[in-house]
């Protein structure tokens, strides 16, 4: 209901606007819709947030005897340990350069696929191809592992071939260290390159065709629309997965490198999560432990909002 009421030309009006619901009226109206979403909210309050309350030891001399409560508090004592430990350092230093592997590499795989498979125009074919090169996302690393273990040990079937038609010696690929990293970003690129390609495909399908059909009046080739109309329609994908991934820069995957890590490639394979389990768990240095976690995790949230807030000033879409 309104009233409207004229002074000096001018027309005011007045609204009386329905009263707002109550917060208690209106998630009693959506209650069937907040039930579907408590088992997933207990999830991530339960096993992500509580969980982040033990990030206190790291403050602490923690002792399983004396609890969380009752530990000698010692301040950013294990923090300061993180840059003096010639170890950590050595750990930092791998970790950062199997990221800068896996980007250079492991990264532009799935671009390249989208656009080879995007040039297709059989969709049976297509369709076979996109199956085949993303099932293995769905082999857990202990799978994955174990195939390559089968395959290139020394008296695997890849020792065999290269014996039987070089006449080569065996090569000790699982206990060289410079076979550690290359096996890494390889095993990452066969799992989950066809994954990632979903993503790419997807954005493409939203590329306008007439974009294309302007291209070839023009005269444009496959290479030419590929450059100017493909590339810059999934350029805000690749920037949101960039950003997304250099906020894991610390972050190499604990399973496969635990998995792939023996006495013979342990100077070159430590990263910083295994490092955080040997030290933590291991060793039962849980504050040292937890200190490096927490410092990993900053570091990557650090570098989230940096890159994030980089990619806005240069007129792209960020994450948030």
């Amino acid at each position: 209901m309104s009233t409207t009421s004229v002074e000096a030309g001018n027309t005011v009006i007045e609204s009386k606007k329905a009263p707002t619901r109550s917060l208690a009226a209106r998630l009693f109206r959506e209650r069937y819709g907040f039930l579907l979403l408590l088992p997933g909210l207990v999830y991530f309050i339960w096993f992500r947030y509580v969980p982040m309350l033990g990030n206190i030891i790291a403050f602490e001399d923690y002792s399983p005897f004396k609890g969380f409560l009752h530990s000698d508090w010692v301040g950013l004592k294990h923090f300061k340990r993180i840059f003096e430990d010639a170890e950590v350092v050595r750990v930092i230093g791998n970790t950062l350069w199997l990221f800068f592997l896996q980007t250079l590499f492991a990264f532009p795989v799935p671009i390249i696929l989208a656009l080879m498979l995007n040039e297709v125009r059989n969709q049976r074919v297509k369709r076979l191809i996109q199956s085949v090169v993303y099932l293995p996302h769905f082999l857990s690393w202990v799978v994955v592992v174990g195939i390559v273990t089968i395959f290139l040990k020394t008296e695997g079937i890849v020792n065999k071939g290269l014996h039987f038609v070089f006449g080569m010696e065996p090569i000790q690929f699982l206990q060289e260290p410079g076979w550690f990293m290359p096996l890494i970003v390889l095993e990452v690129i066969w799992k989950e390159a066809g994954w990632g390609t979903i993503i790419f495909l997807a954005a493409l399908a939203g590329v306008n065709p007439t974009l294309y059909e302007a291209a070839i009046v023009d005269g444009a080739s496959r290479w030419r629309q590929m450059w100017h109309i493909t590339l810059p329609a999934i350029r805000g994908t690749i920037i949101i997965l960039l950003i997304l991934r250099l906020g894991s820069v610390l972050d190499s995957g604990f399973t496969q490198i635990f998995l792939m890590l023996n006495p013979f490639t342990m100077d070159v394979g430590n990263v910083l999560d295994t490092f955080v389990y040997f030290k933590g768990i291991q060793q039962s240095d849980f504050s040292f432990g937890t200190a490096v976690g927490l410092f990993k995790g900053l570091v990557g949230l650090v570098l989230i909002l940096a890159v994030n807030r980089l990619a806005k000033k240069f007129g792209e879409e960020g994450v948030f």
